[in-house]
């Protein structure tokens, strides 16, 4: 099969991803085979391919999945040949331990994430457990369902994890592929909710986007809003939004972090914070941690329902190195996907 295979890492600009010609992998007992049409583009990946996340290498990015079955294995009887399913960050958990009992198999220690620990998508075919491919709601396309599958699901956990009721205000710094979806679940989940949008400067892009699918207000990451938020999500890797965020929190409101790191070379924005200003009157702070399966159970059908569109850019699988590039310099307007087959 042809495959993206990430040997070193090394910065995007020097094109550390190659296309190898590697075995079709052979699915475990309960595990499936899927042969692959598209995988979506992330932050994360960039991050393991310029070493700021350690990934097992050699290993083949991608954890936003869309394909067909295409064998199963002895043990496996959830899908049959032909079905449709998506893969999505989590690629295994134990099962056994008190995060896995409770449904945050996103906290087990031994979870393993797709692209990462495990082969991912950027290549002709996958492997993943049985208990974690997830069935694709027949109203999307391909392109349209993979950001769903880290994105749409990520997004939904954090929105979850905000307590928003509809009326409140909710904030969203960064407006990438994340921050696009959670807008589209607001509107129809929250519907007397207010949306306000914080983009870096520049993004004009970005702007439009979120005025288009109906942002309140837009601004810049540091401007004062209308009014206070009653919780916001923050999508960015620099530290300054968070800074920024519990400035105009509202007593009692909750910042969600929605992202697997932050810059170094922004830390300095933390020596600004001031308890009284920033974390008294009972503001809470709280990150969110890959996503468990009820994430995806529970949103792919909601998204299907509202139905939420997310806006794609496609690319050829051997133009992942561009793609990426692409992606870390802001210029991908919604998300990226790869098509496969």
């Amino acid at each position: 099969m042809k495959a993206i295979v990430l040997r070193e890492t090394a910065p995007i600009e020097e094109a550390p991803l190659h296309l190898e010609d590697l075995p079709v992998p052979e699915p475990g007992p309960k595990q499936v085979l899927v042969k692959v049409s598209v995988c979506g583009l992330c932050h994360t990946e960039l991050d393991e391919m310029e070493g700021r996340l350690q990934a097992r290498l050699p290993i083949i990015p991608g954890h936003q999945i869309i394909g067909r079955i295409e064998r199963t294995g002895p043990e496996a009887s959830r899908f049959k040949p032909g079905d449709r399913v998506g893969i999505a960050w989590i690629n295994s958990a134990c099962g056994k331990c008190y995060f896995c009992r409770k449904g945050n198999e996103n906290l087990c220690p031994a979870f393993k994430g797709t692209g990462c620990d495990a082969n991912g998508g950027y290549a002709e075919y996958a492997v993943v457990s049985q208990d974690f491919a997830f069935p694709i709601p027949g109203a999307f396309s391909n392109s349209g369902a993979a950001p769903l599958l880290c994105a749409g699901a990520i997004g939904y956990r954090a929105l979850r994890l905000t307590n928003l009721q509809d009326g409140r205000t909710l904030g969203l710094y960064g407006f990438g592929a994340s921050a696009h979806i959670v807008i589209q679940m607001v509107r129809y989940k929250y519907p007397d909710s207010k949306v306000f949008v914080f983009t870096r400067a520049g993004q004009d892009h970005h702007r439009n986007l979120a005025r288009k699918l109906g942002a309140d207000w837009v601004g810049t990451t540091g401007d004062r809003p209308p009014a206070k938020l009653d919780c916001a999500i923050d999508t960015t890797p620099a530290w300054r939004p968070i800074v920024e965020a519990l400035k105009v929190l509202e007593k009692g409101g909750r910042l969600v972090i929605n992202a697997i790191r932050k810059e170094a070379r922004d830390k300095d924005a933390l020596l600004e914070l001031d308890y009284a200003a920033h974390l008294w009157l009972e503001k809470e702070v709280k990150s969110v941690a890959n996503i468990a399966a009820a994430d995806a159970e529970e949103f792919l059908p909601m998204a299907a329902e509202v139905p939420i569109v997310p806006q794609v850019r496609e690319f050829r699988l051997e133009q992942a190195n561009e793609a990426l590039r692409l992606l870390k310099q802001g210029k991908i307007e919604g998300a990226g996907v790869l098509r496969v087959s």
